[in-house]
């Protein structure tokens, strides 16, 4: 029986088991099954070091990387194609992008990697076309765009959501408030800061019983689901903003244009026409939680054409050293900074100050 036959037994067995406090140990057994079997098809034994992947990911460029995920013929070419320049073979039929096709956009001073990648369809997670190696590229990347057609955004949208799910990538969502350790005795010691409606020991002893762990502590600081306790347990689950890009609303009308504004974390244009490209700009750039800073050098103005651009939670002046060149901090004393992580202008700061977008920093060499 393959993998995926394995899998779909799974579900339906889940399927016909009825949700209650006598099942919940059996359910939280299959759930556990199912993702060791999911992890199979995220890395399939005997893939020689990801050789399938090979044509599809590139060498990173950029302080960040964005990748176009969609099916076939949604305007995913032709979009990339009007942000970057770049040409990618555009046509009306299905599967005309074969291979991932690099761009580098510059917005706000930040060089941004775009990829557009094949489209995937149903069945994607489980082999079907290109799918695994569309989605082990996406696994990659900063931010996601999942460019739908405006005329059938929510049939897409579950579907490409699902096979993105089943693939270990998260959407939109952080990894859960869940503490984990393994230890060599002592058995299962669980606790929890807040009340759990979702799940219980039973479910918990059930989960780490399939993947043979018998003794560790667990601590729960969030309502967390039997899902959210396997994706700590995995461990090789990635957690990726992503924005639903509603292409053609050239072809709907007003009306239809204010329900499609309801989606979350969804922004409608046409890429034929280059409507509302701003909108996406701007949004992207408020996913990739950039930050700028500037350099200013020793009696001169702020350098505003070239900033520093750092991802938001790596932007200490440690990091902007170091993104400058390493061998600055082995001669630093101090920075000055002017901006809106200080409350004075300038003030003095040591190498962990955190920097927020568009502050000023002079580094000070010792003497």
């Amino acid at each position: 029986m393959s993998t995926v036959e394995k899998i779909r037994e799974i579900e339906a067995e889940m399927a016909r088991t009825q949700r209650n406090k006598a099942t919940s140990y059996h359910l939280g057994t299959l759930k556990a099954k199912l993702a060791k079997l999911k992890r199979e098809l995220i890395t399939p034994k005997g893939s020689g070091g990801g050789g399938d992947a090979v044509g599809f990911d590139v060498a990173k460029t950029g302080v960040a990387r964005v990748g176009f995920i969609g099916f076939p013929s949604v305007g995913k070419s032709t979009l990339m194609s009007k942000l970057t320049g770049t040409h990618s073979e555009v046509g009306e039929y299905e599967f005309t992008t074969l291979t991932t096709v690099p761009g580098v956009v510059r917005y706000k001073g930040a060089k941004i990697q775009l990829l557009d990648l094949p489209g995937i369809i149903e069945g994607a997670k489980d082999g079907k076309g290109r799918g695994r190696q569309v989605i082990a590229v996406a696994r990659t990347c900063s931010l996601i765009f999942l460019v739908l057609d405006v005329l059938k955004p929510m049939t897409h949208k579950h579907v490409i959501e699902r096979e993105l799910e089943g693939f270990g990538i998260r959407l939109n969502k952080a990894p859960p408030n869940i503490y984990f350790k393994r230890k060599e005795k002592g058995g299962i010691n669980m606790t929890n800061t807040v009340p759990l409606t979702h799940l219980d020991l039973d479910q918990v002893k059930a989960v780490l019983s399939e993947y043979r762990i018998h003794n560790a502590d667990v601590s729960f600081k969030c309502d967390a689901t039997v899902d959210d306790f396997i994706d700590v347990v995995e461990g090789n689950r990635v957690y990726i903003p992503g924005i639903y890009i509603l292409n053609k609303i050239d072809q709907i009308s007003i009306e239809e244009l204010d329900l499609v504004y309801k989606i979350p974390h969804a922004v409608p244009i046409s890429a034929h026409h280059e409507w509302n490209f701003d909108e996406l700009m701007e949004m992207m750039w408020e996913y990739l939680d950039l930050v700028r800073v500037y350099t200013k050098p020793k009696g001169q103005l702020p350098d505003y054409s070239e900033p520093v651009v750092l991802r938001r939670g790596h932007s200490s002046v440690e990091d902007f050293c170091n993104n400058i060149h390493k061998a600055i901090l082995k001669q630093f004393s101090y920075a000055l900074v002017w901006g809106s992580s200080v409350k004075h202008n300038p003030q003095k700061v040591g190498k962990e100050h955190i920097l927020g977008d568009e502050d000023v920093v002079q580094v000070v060499k010792k003497v």
